[in-house]
């Protein structure tokens, strides 16, 4: 959980290239800002690195003026490369017979420490872009579909943005999940 001195170099240097490409997604903000907050919580410095090195290409879109946190969320065009291919949750995954995947969702975020997005958080991303027109995305489920063995995902198609149902045991090679980080 820890950065080598040249992984956090390299790190900052897309995360600021990236902000600075993107500036309609957190207007009125300043990298040097986001910079020293990053500078200060290596822990979330570390979360950001696996978001980046999975494939969510994260980047800033928002500032929460209570707590101070800058809010980051996986902005790659596409469901994150390394986070396909996942079953919702741990439960989901045991209750596959054959041809489990090799991981799920919401471990995979626990282990990255980063939150699944969840529909809105989802719905405020697709007004900075057009995101999963190809994939779709896992979303933080309610408790009470949960509980009754489903999940809930998104994509976006026919410039809409869809919420769906599946089972929590299933996956595809086109689904994986976004996250959210506040730092």
């Amino acid at each position: 959980m820890e950065l080598s001195a040249e992984q956090r170099v390299e790190l900052l240097k897309a995360l600021k290239a990236r902000f600075e490409k993107n500036m309609n997604r957190h207007q009125g903000l300043e990298w040097a800002e986001v910079q020293a907050k990053l500078d200060a919580n290596l822990e979330k410095l570390w979360s950001l690195y696996e978001m980046e090195r999975t494939g969510g290409e994260p980047d800033v879109v928002g500032h929460d003026e209570a707590t101070g946190e800058f809010i980051f969320y996986d902005c790659s065009a596409e469901s994150p490369k390394g986070r396909r291919n996942v079953c919702y949750d741990r439960e989901g995954l045991e209750a596959r017979k054959e041809h489990k995947p090799e991981n799920n969702a919401v471990d995979m975020a626990v282990a990255m420490g980063i939150e699944l997005l969840t529909e809105k958080q989802n719905r405020e991303l697709q007004k900075l872009g057009e995101f999963d027109t190809k994939t779709s995305s896992w979303l933080k489920t309610p408790a009470d579909i949960r509980k009754l063995g489903g999940a809930v995902f998104a994509d976006r198609r026919y410039d809409t943005v869809f919420v769906y149902h599946n089972s929590a045991p299933s996956y595809y090679s086109s689904r994986g999940f976004r996250g959210s980080l506040r730092a």
